[in-house]
């Protein structure tokens, strides 16, 4: 009986070793097998399961071949039964689900009205006044976004500031908004110096300006729309 007390509290330290192992650092360092061991241990309560993590990555050959293959093969692995072989699948199964929702395809904001709605969620209920950069590869695909927060001034839309992340995303245009927390979207004078400012300073670098878009909760204004720009 004290062997067999003593086994199990070696094993559940060799558990815990690899659990602390991996809440400080992740993944980073982790072996194929120590990987499934971990996932293994899941559906196991109390009992070794290195061999059977060694022995189906022997078998498989690596770790995304494990997850892979079916339960009933993962079965055929001595120590691997319904519960734990059930635990590999539903891991693998939510990476699939993180990494399609975690990836999400390009948004295409191709007009005044489709930008006015992703900026209504993003910035036109708030109460302080925020501004944004959208920036566009050449198919009016979103490629990034940028929220600063503060009034419209030249030292928040420098042109510096504007284009360095335009060119080092390889954007082909770009569209500049903030929000006017009064709900009154009409554009104000500075609002229209600042843009033909931008416009110029895009015209040099050869990445254009389409459009400044102002957002309230309700409602927008477009300096295209308004033959502003």
């Amino acid at each position: 009986m004290k062997d067999k007390v003593d086994h199990n509290l070696g094993n559940s330290g060799h558990r815990g070793r690899l659990k602390e192992r991996f809440l400080k650092s992740g993944l980073d360092g982790f072996l194929d097998y120590e990987i499934i061991e971990l996932l293994l241990t899941l559906g196991t309560p109390r009992k070794d399961c290195k061999k059977p993590a060694k022995d189906a990555i022997a078998k498989f050959n690596d770790l995304i071949s494990v997850l892979d293959s079916s339960i009933e093969a993962l079965q055929q692995i001595k120590g691997i039964g319904p519960s734990n072989a059930f635990g590999i699948k539903l891991f693998q199964a939510i990476s699939e689900r993180y990494s399609k929702e975690k990836i999400k395809p390009k948004t295409l904001l191709d007009s005044p009205q489709k930008i006015f709605e992703f900026l209504r969620e993003k910035i036109g209920k708030e109460k302080k006044e925020h501004f944004m950069i959208l920036y566009f590869d050449t198919k009016s695909n979103l490629i990034v976004d940028e929220i600063s927060v503060g009034t419209l001034n030249a030292s928040l839309v420098h042109p510096r500031e504007v284009f360095s992340k335009a060119i080092l995303n390889n954007a082909s245009h770009i569209v500049i908004a903030h929000n006017h927390p009064s709900g009154d979207p009409t554009p104000s004078s500075e609002d229209i110096n600042t843009t033909k400012r931008l416009v110029e300073s895009g015209k040099l670098l050869g990445i254009s300006v389409i459009d400044h878009i102002i957002v309230s909760k309700n409602n927008y204004s477009s300096h295209v729309e308004l033959k502003i720009i």
